[in-house]
Formats: structure tokens, C-alpha cells, sequence
């Protein structure tokens, strides 16, 4: 992975090209991005530079071995969840095949897409304890080649509080020629403590015209269409290659999500709408956890877009819902500043209560039947 081959984000590059070739490479560092900013490439990128610098230029030897993903001094943590082959204790040793995988194919994808490839079902990916005893093996030895080591975090604020504590001696004393490159969509997520021991790089999204010109560049696509793909990305180039390539999961939200309202909206008096909004909840509660909160955080911004179409701001509407008979236009007279505070506050409070294990089906239900409420709300 080159830093050529990353989209945008010229600034960061440029530094971390120009600190490395005066030997001011911090030993931990944190990059804080959202999903499909570059985070994950640019470490990559960044590990490369580093490790295969030499004086004579770019080693080519080196440059082979990143090219799959497999030099022997540069390491990866992520999380992972028990799979019918890894039954317990799983660490991200047992997904290594499948960690390069996703990388080759797509180094801009998200958690989403990570636990996709896992099959997470109804679990939760974490990193644990196990992983952070890896860590200290894998870092203790010497480097395969006489330089630098390299241990990338990914998804670092899914460290428990065991394999945090277990880093936190590390990061603060680790041993000679060793970087830590934690990487996050949630700074406020990773504890204090490991953020104060880190020299911490935000990313911002990336703008419309970079996403175009990348998938121009890269996926051979008329402007045209790269403009309207790069507008509904918002600033996501992950989200953009799911679009064009028409895999994206927003389609099947779209429709779960016009059922919803369109019951919710019919429940108001009438106990066979009621009836639909808890087969509704039935059916999504048998979605495994992470879909769950990927679908509610779609909601809000299904919210979020209809407002704004209220409130008149056309520039800034990206979805085009592909639901038949379902237009945003009919929709956001029903989201106004009266109700918006309490939608966002119910469904966050619902995200909420199932990333801690509650019962999915109740919390749906809840949630379906304040809905019916708020959305005649005037």
C-alpha cells in the first residue's frame, strides 16, 4: 500500500513522509477518523514507508511482501467473535487469512463490513485480553529485518478494559524501534489513558470532488454519475464503492424502514397497525446485533434527511429512497423541530440498550409504539 494509491488526505501524508525522513517517528499514535476517511490505508502506507526505507531508496524485496499483506514486522489487532471454527477464546491470529482478504479487497471497508466477513450473527466483536498477551509476545522478539516493528490496532476503542490495561505499560515504555498505530472512528471510545499516551492525527471525510475523481480514476465511471455517487456517499469512500457497485445494504433499510413508519404512522387508533409494528420488531430483532444498530443509525439519518428537506435545505438531501411509492418529499412534513429531539433521542436510547445485550424484541416493540406517537406530533 502507497501513499499514491490513498484518495485525499494530502496533508497527512505530507507529514507523516516528512517526520519519518527525519527519524520523528512517535512510538504510539492514534488516527482518528470516520469509516471510508483512509484511516486504515494511510497506516498501511505509513508501516510501508517506514519499513521499507532504506538508503538506496524504496527496497523492493520489502515492497513485495506488503503488496499481500505478510511482512513479517508489521502486525495487526482487530476484533473478532467465536465462529464455528474458532469456538472460543478467538484472537486475530485465527482470522489472519481473512484480515489480508479484506484488506486487498477493500481497504477503505468499515467495521460493518468487517464483521460481514466474519458472520458475527448476534454477537459482538471485541478485543481481548488474549490479543493484547499477543502483543507482548510478537513485540518482545526482534525484528525480522533489524529495523522497525510495527503493530497496528484497528477498531482500537473495541479494546476491553483487560487488553487495555494489559497495553498501557506498553504504549507508555515500549521497546526500542517499535511504533503503535491505534486506529478509531471514536476517540471519546478508547480511555483516557490510552489517548494520553498517543499522538493523536484526525482525519476528516473526504469531499465529494476527491471521491469522484477517485472513482473515476480507479473504477472507470462517467463524471456524471461519480458526482451523484460521491454525494450520497457523504465524505465514505467504502460507502461510494458499495453504491456503485450496487451491494449496499441501504436498500433492504430502505424497505424495513418505509414498513415502519408507514405502520407506525397507521397505528395511531388502529390495533391491526399494532399488530404490524410488532411483527415488524419480530423480524428485525432476528438480526444479529451489529445490523441492529447499523439499521437504527440509518434511521436517524432517514430522520435527519427528511428534516432538512422540511426545513427546505434541498443542497444537503443525499438519499433518493428506491422504495416504491415512498417519497421523502410526502414523508418530511411528518419531522419537524417539535418530534426530531425525541425520534433521535428514542432510537439512540434503543441503540443504546442493544449493544448491552438487551432483548431486542422488546426494545423494537418500545421503540415502534413511541413512534406512532411522535410522528403525528405537530
Amino acid at each position: 500500500m502507497e501513499f499514491s494509491k490513498i484518495i485525499g488526505q494530502e496533508y497527512i501524508k505530507n507529514h507523516l513522509v516528512k517526520s519519518t525522513n527525519l527519524g520523528r517517528i512517535p512510538h504510539a499514535q492514534l488516527f482518528i477518523g470516520p469509516e471510508g476517511s483512509g484511516t486504515l490505508p494511510m497506516a498501511i502506507a505509513y508501516a510501508q514507508y517506514i519499513l521499507c526505507n532504506s538508503k538506496g531508496g524504496l527496497n523492493e524485496t520489502c515492497l513485495l511482501k506488503f503488496q499481500k499483506i505478510s511482512h513479517p514486522d508489521l502486525h495487526f489487532i482487530y476484533p473478532t467473535v467465536t465462529t464455528d471454527e474458532v469456538k472460543i477464546k478467538p484472537k486475530s491470529i485465527d482470522f489472519i487469512a481473512d484480515w489480508r482478504q479484506f484488506i486487498l479487497e477493500n481497504p477503505y471497508g468499515g467495521l460493518f463490513d468487517w464483521y460481514a466477513k466474519l458472520g458475527v450473527q448476534n454477537k459482538q466483536g471485541e478485543i481481548r485480553v488474549d490479543d493484547a498477551q499477543d502483543i507482548l509476545k510478537s513485540l518482545s522478539l526482534k525484528s525480522y529485518e533489524g529495523g522497525y516493528k510495527i503493530m497496528i490496532i484497528w477498531m482500537a476503542d473495541k479494546l476491553n478494559i483487560a487488553a487495555s490495561n494489559k497495553l498501557l505499560k506498553l504504549l507508555e515504555e515500549p521497546p526500542e524501534k517499535t511504533v503503535f498505530i491505534l486506529i478509531s472512528e471514536n476517540e471519546e471510545d478508547i480511555i483516557q489513558t490510552i489517548r494520553s499516551r498517543c499522538q493523536i492525527t484526525h482525519f476528516s471525510s473526504l469531499s465529494e470532488q476527491i471521491i469522484a475523481n477517485g472513482l473515476i480514476e480507479r473504477e472507470q465511471i462517467e463524471p456524471k454519475q461519480a458526482l451523484k455517487i460521491a454525494h450520497q456517499s457523504q465524505g465514505n469512500y467504502s460507502k461510494a464503492l458499495h453504491l456503485l457497485y450496487d451491494d449496499h445494504e441501504a436498500l433492504p433499510f430502505e424497505q424495513w424502514f418505509v414498513t415502519w413508519v408507514r405502520a407506525a404512522f397507521k397505528a395511531k387508533g388502529n390495533a391491526a397497525a399494532i399488530q404490524d409494528l410488532i411483527e415488524w420488531s419480530e423480524q428485525i430483532a432476528t438480526l444479529g446485533r451489529e445490523t441492529q444498530k447499523k439499521f437504527l443509525q440509518f434511521c436517524i439519518e432517514m430522520f435527519r434527511q427528511a428534516l432538512l428537506l422540511n426545513y427546505e435545505t434541498k443542497k444537503l438531501v443525499y438519499i433518493e429512497p428506491k422504495v416504491e411509492k415512498f417519497k421523502l418529499e410526502n414523508f418530511a412534513p411528518f419531522v419537524n423541530g417539535n418530534n426530531i429531539s425525541e425520534i433521535f433521542k428514542e432510537l439512540s436510547d434503543a441503540m443504546y440498550h442493544i449493544e448491552r445485550n438487551g432483548n431486542a424484541k422488546i426494545i423494537l416493540t418500545d421503540l415502534s409504539i413511541k413512534l406512532t406517537r411522535l410522528i403525528h406530533k405537530k
